[in-house]
């Protein structure tokens, strides 16, 4: 194993796939839209253009990429699954994949804490992050002088990109779609399903109004999901930077690429790792758009055919806010060799 490992810092196998994307450079374009579950990438997917058949690679860590071109313009969609980890996992493995700007729009479903009826859609302006406190004794919560969860401050979306998903939400959304779209209010990312987003099992913790709490904290706070925070962190934390030398070596992790499910061969020739990833000279811009599948308020729970009807013209949307959103000409990925390539 040590003869094949030969970098544990950030592994990459001998054709330059990164490790649990199973991306590698010419598989994802600079537009992405991420999702949580595999249906909904195959929603968005379906709106891509019919002249190219789409690349999709399943990795074995459970992601799917799925990689076309909407109205002539390549995208991705990658469904991640759930929580933060998979978010920095998506975010940085993504990013050693493509060469110039990243603009990034999550679309997923989200608990509202505002009233309004399930099936709307909320696009946050900013998100906090919030935290179960592992150093609060929630076995025996009066001898802690803890708080047991622990509240970020906000980070915020880019203003253009969130501007413009709102606007092409409000353009897709159907004349006959009585749930609202609303923008500019503040989301909560939580490191739980349950704990830290005040559901109550069986367990001890010491949650019972945390909602209250959140409410009282943040101001125009509306939606309670789990990834929507580390992506504006990490764009932010990207595109801040004062700039740093571009390129990073190429260590082979295994003496083969690892075995994706794909449906198209990939036609990228395992060149070089993008080298244009200077902080100064590219940034990474980030949106949401979030689903209410869950009032939190009302207990209301969205349907199954609410859902397929929602998601469809809300895919479209973020799509179209994409495709809106220019990128200088010299910060975007090559077209040769890439699986989007005419």
């Amino acid at each position: 194993m040590k003869d094949t490992l030969t970098d544990a810092n950030f592994p990459r196998t001998a054709d330059l796939r990164v490790y649990h994307l199973g991306l590698r450079p010419g598989e994802v374009a600079n537009r992405i839209v991420t999702v949580g579950s595999p249906s909904r990438a195959h929603t968005v997917a379906s709106h891509f253009d019919a002249g190219l058949k789409p690349f999709e690679l399943a990795s074995e860590r459970g992601f799917l990429t799925i990689t076309g071109r909407y109205k002539g313009v390549p995208v991705s969609v990658v469904s991640i699954g759930m929580g933060h980890p998979n978010v920095d996992f998506f975010v940085r493995e993504v990013r050693e994949c493509l060469s110039g700007d990243m603009l990034i729009v999550r679309l997923g479903s989200c608990g509202s804490l505002i009233d309004v009826p399930v099936g709307s859609v909320v696009v946050p302006k900013s998100s906090v992050a919030v935290e179960r406190n592992l150093d609060f004794d929630f076995v025996s919560p009066e001898e802690s002088t803890e708080q047991p969860y622990r509240i970020s401050k906000p980070v915020s979306a880019d203003p253009e990109l969130h501007s413009q998903v709102h606007k092409a939400l409000a353009a897709a959304k159907p004349p006959d779609w009585n749930p609202v779209i609303v923008a500019g209010s503040v989301n909560a990312s939580a490191d739980s399903f349950y704990s830290s987003q005040g559901r109550q099992t069986s367990f001890p913790d010491q949650n019972e109004t945390l909602i209250e709490y959140l409410q009282a904290s943040v101001k125009d706070l509306a939606t309670l999901e789990m990834e929507t925070f580390w992506l504006y962190h990490l764009a932010v934390c990207w595109s801040g930077r004062k700039g740093t030398s571009g390129g990073i070596a190429a260590p082979p992790l295994a003496t083969g690429p690892v075995e994706p499910t794909t449906s198209q061969p990939s036609t990228a020739s395992a060149r070089a790792i993008p080298k244009a990833l200077a902080g100064h000279d590219t940034v990474i811009r980030a949106a949401a758009a979030h689903l209410v599948f869950a009032s939190r308020t009302s207990q209301d729970f969205i349907t199954p055919s609410q859902v397929a009807v929602l998601e469809e013209w809300a895919a479209k949307g973020v799509l179209d806010a994409l495709v809106e959103m220019s990128i200088p000409a010299d910060r975007v990925h090559a077209e040769e060799g890439s699986v989007w390539a005419l």
